[in-house]
């Protein structure tokens, strides 16, 4: 554990903490995506230089390349799918002590499908008296045309951006609500195609070339964050049928991702970095997302998101293009800093350790008192309150802003979800025994 100032801490003392940044040069990587903007934030407003730091950002090409730099160090921290950190640090997949000081938004995915599955779909879905669907729409509308594909012996094939990705979680998450089996894992058996008993065949194709890739028929339909879904919708592809914000309302999604090795020799800069996003965050949301166009501007520049302008804005300053000309007010679409959207919650970690169970990528049952050690090596309020309290020593940030110093981590029980499924992340397994579809406790493939 970095030996930096505790939560509980006043805060005084957390600001009598802040020294000098021991590293000074940084490298972080980020994937094309609209919510890398605190980081590109951080930098255009010059955040990260007010704590010292020179900052280099730099795009990778996969989630995969990421990672691997972060654990052999020639990134220093990256913008990081939230189960990314847990997976590592666990041991699935590449095997590394991966922490995160800083959650980076709520929401801002959605799942699309292609033109021709869209047409088979819309006789099954309820019409408002205006002739527009009635939204959200859930994935019952979907399964007659999977069985149907079964049926004739094709396989229904679905895109999504790395196996243990929010975008995997949240389409699985909505395929089963409607009935549909996106399949599970077996790893200890050596099968990590999360395709055994599927009715919906998942597979890992990168965020920016989901569009070509569904326009070429490869996949029928796809997860994926923003711009993504929007670019099908502008080239006339496909049709985002529903957003995350309607599967899980104000869902946890990117983290800032270091190794832990860094946070523990590099303790100041650690403060320091966080400081800077959570400044960025706060610029992204206040005056009610005032600051979006010109975060939108930055954006869609080539060597951060690269997107058309009017692409990225689409989501970005509050609404969703659903079918070609249904767009919607969506205001939190994108959520950087309100309801607490960069603290970094145990109860989020462990969702995502509850769907690796689910389908398979935990093969046997673990205690709650397990779930609830993984997260706490993984997410660090510690690290984040210490940033937050020495903003507020400095006048950058109210302490209302912020959680209470007494927190413990865990959101009340949360009711929001496609299905209705109430999740109270100090009871993982109860909720795991909830699905009608996945493995429950006892169960192992």
């Amino acid at each position: 554990m970095a030996t930096v100032v505790g939560a509980g801490l006043g805060t005084a003392a957390a600001h009598a903490e802040l020294g000098y940044p021991e590293k000074e040069e940084l490298k972080f990587g980020f994937i094309k995506l609209t919510d890398m903007a605190p980081i590109a934030v951080a930098y255009e407003q010059g955040y990260f230089e007010d704590e010292g730091l020179y900052v280099t950002i730099e795009a990778q090409a996969n989630w995969k390349v990421l990672l691997d730099g972060v654990i052999d160090g020639r990134l220093d921290g990256a913008h990081m799918l939230a189960g990314q950190p847990i997976a590592a640090t666990m041991g699935f997949g590449t095997k590394a002590h991966i922490i995160t000081p800083f959650s980076m938004d709520l929401n801002g995915n959605g799942i699309t499908v292609s033109n021709e599955i869209w047409d088979q779909m819309k006789p099954n879905i309820p019409k408002m008296d205006d002739g527009r669907p009635v939204h959200p729409i859930k994935a019952d509308a979907l399964k007659p045309v999977v069985e149907k594909y079964k049926a004739e012996g094709k396989p229904f094939n679905m895109g999504m951006v790395f196996p243990v990705s929010t975008h995997n979680y949240e389409l699985r998450y909505w395929l089963a609500a409607g009935g549909i089996h996106p399949g599970y894992y077996a790893p200890h058996k050596g099968d990590t195609s999360g395709q055994i008993d599927a009715d919906a065949l998942l597979s890992v194709t990168p965020p920016p070339q989901m569009p070509a890739t569904l326009e070429a028929g490869t996949i029928y339909g796809y997860c994926v964050g923003e711009p993504w879904n929007q670019q099908a919708v502008f080239k006339g592809i496909g049709v985002p049928v529903v957003t995350d914000y309607e599967i899980w309302k104000n869902n946890p999604e990117k983290v800032f991702g270091i190794t832990a090795e860094f946070a523990e020799k590099y303790p100041n800069t650690t403060i320091r970095l966080t400081r800077a996003l959570i400044r960025a965050a706060k610029w992204l949301d206040e005056n009610n997302n005032a600051n979006r166009p010109a975060a939108v501007k930055i954006l869609s520049q080539p060597n951060y998101v690269g997107a058309d302008y009017d692409v990225i804005a689409n989501s970005m300053t509050g609404t969703f293009e659903y079918e070609k000309g249904d767009k919607r007010a969506v205001p939190d679409f994108n959520v950087f800093f309100r309801y607490f959207a960069t603290y970094p919650y145990y109860s989020d970690a462990i969702w995502y350790l509850t769907q690796m169970r689910r389908w398979g990528q935990i093969p046997e049952d673990k205690s709650d008192q397990w779930y609830k050690d993984l997260a706490a090596q993984v997410y660090r309020p510690d690290l984040y309150m210490a940033a937050a309290q020495s903003l507020v020593a400095d006048g950058l940030a109210k302490a209302s802003d912020f959680p209470a110093a007494d927190e413990d981590g865990f959101r009340e029980p949360q009711t929001h979800f496609i299905d209705d499924i109430v999740y109270d992340g100090t009871k993982p397994n109860d909720y795991i025994n909830k699905f009608s579809i996945g493995l429950k406790a006892g169960d192992k493939l």
